[in-house]
């Protein structure tokens, strides 16, 4: 069986206490490796390699020199695609097309998409008077932040992953990544790709292991960790700040959402039940930017409610492999659980299950894996359960509105603020609407459209900070300003 170890100073190690944790397959709940769980000892010799790699060998290069390699790791990536789609395939039971279209090459992308920025953002400069008449130049520099701590997601874990490590390594910092426990795979392959482009030592390392006493707390709470960025849930995110909180460290949180898709009558009909079938059930509803909460004017609420309904039922379980199949299971064994006591909450707070509720009938051994139904509600007040709390599974509550005014309060009535959607052909409604919602990204008439160098990140219980284009060099960055007295 497959060992996936850790990859510490440009080495794959066991821990040197020998701990291992199963991987299982969602798709089927087999196990497909073992993992070694890193302790104390190899979390500090990775934290260790970091830093010597940033005071060494990483920190005397030059930006040219950092792009090329960079560069270098887009282009390996891209070589050995298929090595890289067939880990993620492994690691989260997702269709091929998801893989192939979006998050394999999203990842590539990011290594290229922040080597061009870091080489080609500006810096500021002012001349000021002084008393003497002669005048003073200031200039400022931007300057690696550090040692980052980098705790991954599983829910797209390769393309989120890079999404922070590959700004991060433009600016000249060196990382420690803690992927998920469920999708160490791809986290890991990566190692490989950094040897082979000569990445020097120390600079990429990975550590494996959960959260509480084990990687993940040894991670944040070690001293010469000097930022520490995190995509995941929101009570992860609060224990995290406490850590980071010893020596005043900086955090970058891309946290939980509930998000509200709006669809106003005036819509292309069919764009938008196409826009908010993707939004709401994309990789099983496992997507932090996905739609939990959809309000529909009422004069097409009816039929909408039946079109969507209509494309959950035509959906094709199957295995990633399957051409044919265009859904994957939940995560977990423990995911699937947590979804399924929301699909019977919403039973209990009175919903109308107009679709879903369950778990599919699957043959053979993927009766074994984490499938479950997508799902459609209607009929909740906005106090259920259901509408406010993330589920972050294949599912939706449809209500109806009547006013911008009413679905404007109610898309706003949610302590989370990470997305939403809006669709209209009047695009001076469109406008008025999005500059109200209190969110840190709107799309209007699409969804999961993005342009690497926007500002991207949450408000209120949704995040911390803004990654994308420069804005990511804000986090992973130190500014210094020079005086030169003329």
């Amino acid at each position: 069986m497959q060992l996936i170890r850790n990859f510490i100073n440009g080495e794959f190690v066991d821990a040197a206490e020998g701990k291992t944790f199963e991987k299982r397959s969602p798709l089927d709940n087999r196990i497909i490796a073992r993992v070694s769980e890193a302790g104390r000892a190899e979390v500090d010799a990775a934290v260790q390699a970091a830093h010597a790699a940033l005071k060494g060998e990483w920190g005397a290069l030059s930006t040219d020199q950092r792009v090329d390699l960079l560069y270098g790791v887009a282009n390996e990536i891209t070589r050995r695609f298929d090595d890289f789609v067939a880990a993620e395939m492994a690691d989260t039971g997702q269709p091929h097309h998801v893989m192939t279209s979006a998050f394999i090459p999203r990842g590539a992308a990011n290594f290229k998409v922040f080597a061009d920025v870091v080489k080609n953002v500006p810096s500021e400069s002012f001349q000021m008077a002084t008393p003497d008449g002669r005048g003073a130049l200031n200039y400022a520099i931007r300057l690696p932040k550090g040692v980052i701590g980098v705790i991954a997601p599983w829910n797209a874990p390769f393309m989120l992953m890079t999404w922070k490590v590959g700004p991060a390594l433009a600016c000249g910092n060196t990382v420690v990544v803690k992927p998920s426990e469920e999708t160490p795979l791809t986290t890991t392959l990566l190692g490989e790709v950094m040897n082979k482009v000569g990445i020097p030592k120390g600079v990429y390392n990975v550590i494996h292991g959960f959260g509480p006493d084990s990687a993940g707390e040894f991670l944040t709470h070690h001293p010469k960790v000097d930022a520490i960025t995190f995509t995941g849930e929101t009570r992860t995110g609060a224990a995290i700040m406490k850590a980071a909180s010893e020596g005043m460290r900086d955090v970058s949180f891309e946290l939980g959402g509930k998000n509200a898709a709006i669809v106003f009558a005036d819509a292309d009909f069919d764009a938008a039940v196409d826009g908010i079938f993707r939004s709401a059930f994309l990789n099983s509803g496992q997507v932090c930017l996905g739609t939990e909460r959809v309000y529909v004017e009422r004069p097409i609420f009816d039929k909408f409610v039946q079109a969507l309904k209509a494309k959950a039922e035509a959906v094709k379980f199957g295995r990633p492999d399957d051409h044919n199949a265009n859904y994957g299971p939940l995560i977990s064994a423990e995911h699937k659980r947590k979804v399924l006591s929301y699909y019977a909450k919403a039973v209990e707070e009175g919903a109308t299950v107009v679709t879903g509720g369950g778990v599919p009938q699957m043959a053979g051994e993927l009766a074994e894996g984490h499938w479950v139904q997508p799902t459609i509600w209607t009929g909740l007040p906005e106090t259920a359960a259901v509408v406010r709390e993330e589920i972050f599974g294949p599912c939706c509550h449809i209500s109806p509105f009547d006013s911008d005014d009413e679905v404007i309060n109610k898309a706003n009535a949610n302590d989370y603020g990470l997305a939403t959607t809006i669709w209209t052909t009047n695009l001076a409604r469109a406008h008025r609407v999005a500059a109200r919602v209190e969110v840190g990204i709107t799309w209007i008439n699409s969804w999961f459209l993005r342009d690497l160098r926007t500002a991207f990140g949450g408000s209120k219980q949704s995040g911390i900070g803004r990654e994308g284009g420069v804005h990511s060099l804000e986090f992973y960055t130190e500014t210094r300003n020079i005086c030169v007295k003329l």
